[in-house]
């Protein structure tokens, strides 16, 4: 996978789809930036930090990944590697369901999807050098090119979703002190019922993990 680094931009997730729609740039492909000015977190919240912190952005071919993996799976897959990425470089982070990474009851970073036709697009934030009040950053020493190279690494042999949602069955357990959004609710995790295909069934609905 090319790997496309920059000082400063607006938006890894913003240039990369637009790279894509234009044509300039084909998967797989990752963007990266030293430092992100507008960057998009989930639900439309911003996700901007210091020099340091990791900011990327994937793209990915649909018929690269697992013939297993359905779309509504494709957050917590791809958020779940780079947790496993991450865990096998000596971290403790855990995947708060779908796409938050935690360290303890504090949150260190996320992961946002996009479809750009048949290509999907996973922009990656996490707090490796500084965080904001009321975060943390990771619990290891990394540069943001480094964990990049690390991660697209796996991308390489990728394991398929049955493999993913059997390790991610044992973790979800943790979320269960938490809540999620959906449509602007809060829902807590409590009682929720992690469904095959990464989706949540929570006081009769079902909550899709594709952000």
């Amino acid at each position: 996978m090319d790997i496309h680094w920059f000082e400063s931009l607006e938006s890894t997730q913003s240039y990369l789809v637009n790279e894509l729609k234009a044509s300039t740039l084909h998967a797989p492909v990752c963007i990266g930036t030293s430092s992100q000015t507008m960057g998009k977190g989930s639900r439309g919240n911003s996700w901007i930090g210091e020099d340091g912190n990791l900011f990327i952005s994937v793209a990915i071919e649909r018929s690269m990944l697992p013939s297993d993996l359905r779309l509504e799976s494709s957050s917590i897959y791809l958020a779940f590697l780079m947790k496993e990425c991450l865990v096998s470089l000596g971290s403790k982070v855990w995947l708060k369901w779908p796409n938050d990474f935690y360290l303890g009851n504090k949150k260190v970073g996320g992961v946002i999807t996009n479809l750009v036709g048949e290509t999907l697009v996973c922009g990656i934030g996490m707090n490796l050098v500084s965080a904001p009040e009321h975060f943390a950053k990771i619990d290891m020493d990394i540069t943001p090119y480094d964990l990049t190279k690390a991660y697209s690494e796996l991308f390489k042999n990728l394991p398929s979703w049955k493999q993913i949602f059997s390790n991610y069955q044992i973790e979800f357990e943790n979320s269960r002190d938490f809540f999620t959004h959906d449509n602007n609710e809060k829902i807590a995790l409590k009682r929720a019922v992690l469904l095959e295909d990464g989706s949540l069934e929570c006081d009769g609905q079902r909550i899709f993990s594709l952000r």
